[in-house]
């Protein structure tokens, strides 16, 4: 019972990324930007941590 619940979360939310791709394109972008924006900040505290 568990997995099927799971999998209809996750088409769900597949489901509602492609709705907001199609309607919002400019909010999915900056979304993504604002993703990639965490990683390289985490990746600059980490570098300044080894030097």
């Amino acid at each position: 019972m568990e997995k099927w619940i799971r999998t209809i979360l996750i088409a769900l939310v597949i489901m509602f990324a492609i709705y907001m791709l199609y309607t919002r394109p400019e909010s999915a972008a900056g979304f993504v930007k604002t993703i990639f924006g965490i990683f390289e900040s985490i990746g600059r505290f980490f570098e300044s941590l080894a030097k």
